[in-house]
């Protein structure tokens, strides 16, 4: 009792001696010890500004920055994907001098000079969606890719009973998308009676992912199923409009709205969820953690999937209810 007593006088005597310190001290900002007044101006960098799926990137990284208190984020992207303009972007963050960068690449390689340099600069890069892991970028924080290609690929064997023909859908160039697709791949192995017809490069563009639906439903009337490891057609309502539900299945990446209600109708079978608000909101903090000089225990943080169906939807629109609102 007496050593605990002692050990107790000790650390109220530290923690005393502390708050009587000198005026810095006293100064001390409460998130994390960053001195009274400094702000940290972040650039926050989805692939493109007109994909859905960043609009609750961009909710999740202000409110990160409001609950920190001392964050700016500076939102900003190509209206459209297109890697070189997002590397121009990139570029002119690093002449301005912000005080930390994450991103969503695009084109992993195009931008691992950028990211290189703006480590070298003293600007803490972290990705987020969509990988560099070629760069020096100091952390990852998203689904693993490759093991969500797998998901989708189990799934869409399991809708079809392992027979039948497969078309793909993806965009070109980006390391998430590049991930999954061999996940998909790799699973399909497993089920020999599966074959891949076509793979089709979308470009990032959900009015194309429509065009390539149709062709691709013209061209093999009689496909089995479609997997798309990119949400474009689920971002639009008519994408799917060529697909006969009774024929063909549909799993798709993405299930941010109208996507649950397409699964609903009976359009999409499956849809694989990320953690689209904790896209903004994480690094944010991982960054305003690297300023403070708290580095992340991990390279890569997965940040897990939702599988959902017609057996959870219901379930799963109510959570999305909660995360809209901040619970």
């Amino acid at each position: 009792m007496h050593r605990v007593a002692a050990r107790f006088f000790i650390v109220t005597a530290v923690v005393g001696l502390a708050f009587a310190g000198c005026g810095r001290k006293e100064e001390r900002a409460a998130t994390g010890g960053s001195p009274a007044g400094k702000k940290y101006r972040f650039a926050v960098m989805p692939k493109a500004l007109n994909l859905p799926v960043f609009f609750y990137a961009r909710t999740g990284a202000e409110r990160a920055a409001k609950e920190l208190g001392n964050v700016e984020v500076i939102w900003r992207a190509p209206e459209s994907a297109d890697p070189l303009r997002q590397k121009e972007i990139l570029e002119s963050f690093i002449t301005q001098g912000v005080d930390g960068i994450a991103i969503s690449c695009t084109s992993a390689d195009l931008l691992n000079d950028p990211i290189n340099k703006a480590i070298e600069a003293g600007i803490p890069v972290v990705t987020w969606d969509s990988d560099a892991p070629r760069s020096k970028r100091i952390a990852f924080w998203g689904v693993d890719d490759l093991k969500s290609g797998q998901i989708m690929g189990e799934e869409a064997a399991k809708l079809v009973g392992g027979k039948g023909k497969v078309a793909l859908m993806t965009s070109l160039g980006a390391e998430n998308l590049a991930r999954r697709l061999d996940g998909v791949k790799e699973s399909l192995k497993k089920h020999p009676d599966m074959e891949v017809v076509e793979t089709y490069d979308i470009k990032e563009d959900p009015t194309r992912s429509a065009e390539m639906i149709a062709s691709g439903t013209s061209r093999y009337p009689d496909l089995a199923v479609w997997i798309s490891v990119g949400g474009w057609p689920v971002f639009v309502r008519n994408a799917l409009d060529p697909i006969d539900p009774a024929k063909t299945k549909f799993v798709c990446f993405d299930t941010v709205p109208p996507a649950p209600e397409l699964l609903k109708t009976g359009k999409v079978q499956v849809l694989i969820g990320q953690k689209y608000f904790g896209w903004g909101s994480e690094p944010v903090k991982l960054l305003a953690g690297i300023k403070q000089g708290r580095m992340p225990a991990e390279k890569k943080i997965d940040s897990g999937v939702d599988v959902v169906t017609k057996d959870n939807v219901d379930a799963y629109l109510e959570q999305w209810k909660k995360w809209e609102k901040g619970e």
